[in-house]
């Protein structure tokens, strides 16, 4: 397997041009569609899974240029092989609230299902678990079917939207768990 010298650590100035070079993107057949409803007494919110006709490629949400101006403020964690850089996670903690938000999940195209978002995961889980968090919630795009496969297979639960997120408006989806 080509991930067996893997190593996932604290990212550095350096990484910043790789990651900010990856393709975020991510194709997606599938897209968790929004339907309000809303009268005087109540309103509901429901997802439901839709098949698209044809698979399409999601552009990512957040423009990745900015991404070494934000890395100090909002650091994260950085998987690398020995040929440089092959995808990151960055958090950031909500001390009062003993939470710890993954805000970008990010896997270089030709290594995405061979199991390194689930590794850089479970470390963003471990790095919140040292700081004390007791829940961590990742968020992504509605359209992004891959990364809510992947929150679901780590035991990760839907709970909650914001329609207005991102600055591109797509809706967003959070999933959290509880850490030990």
């Amino acid at each position: 397997m080509m991930l067996e010298n893997l190593q996932i650590r604290p990212g550095i100035a350096t990484d910043l041009p790789r990651l900010m070079a990856m393709d975020h993107s991510c194709m997606s057949e599938y897209v968790w569609q929004l339907d309000f409803q809303k009268d005087a007494e109540q309103a509901a919110a429901v997802f439901r899974q839709v098949r698209l006709p044809r698979e399409v490629r999601v552009p990512y949400p957040r423009r990745t240029d900015t991404l070494a101006d934000l890395w100090p403020h909002q650091p994260g964690l950085v998987a690398a092989l020995p040929s440089g850089p092959a995808g990151y996670v960055r958090m950031w903690e909500q001390a009062s609230a003993g939470t710890v938000w993954v805000t970008d999940l990010v896997v270089a195209p030709s290594l995405r299902r061979q199991g390194l978002g689930s590794r850089l995961m479970r470390a963003a889980q471990d790095w919140a678990s040292a700081r004390g968090a007791r829940r961590i919630i990742l968020e992504m795009q509605s359209k992004n079917y891959p990364a809510i496969c992947l929150a679901q297979s780590l035991g990760y639960d839907f709970c909650g939207y914001n329609d207005q997120y991102y600055a591109t408006q797509d809706v967003t989806l959070f999933f959290g768990r509880a850490l030990k």
